[in-house]
């Protein structure tokens, strides 16, 4: 295999890992919530940190297209 696909492969790779890694970290969230009986207010900041999280990680994936892909990086 040439160079370009391990690093293609990389990619994917990674970015499979983080999105596994934050579906369990919302799993595990979900399941301490709801044992520790935390009102409504409390969850919905709760969610919205790890949304923001998220939304972070996918804006940063963006970002960094678009920059290679204008030939900046």
């Amino acid at each position: 295999m040439l160079y370009e696909n391990f690093a293609l492969l990389e990619r994917i790779g990674l970015d499979l890992l983080f999105a596994s890694i934050f579906f369990f970290i919302g799993m595990a969230i979900k399941d301490v919530l709801q044992q520790g009986n935390v009102p409504v207010f409390g969850r919905r900041i709760v969610w919205l940190v790890l949304f923001l999280g998220c939304a972070g990680f996918v804006a940063k994936g963006i970002i960094q297209i678009s920059w290679e892909s204008s030939g900046l990086s």
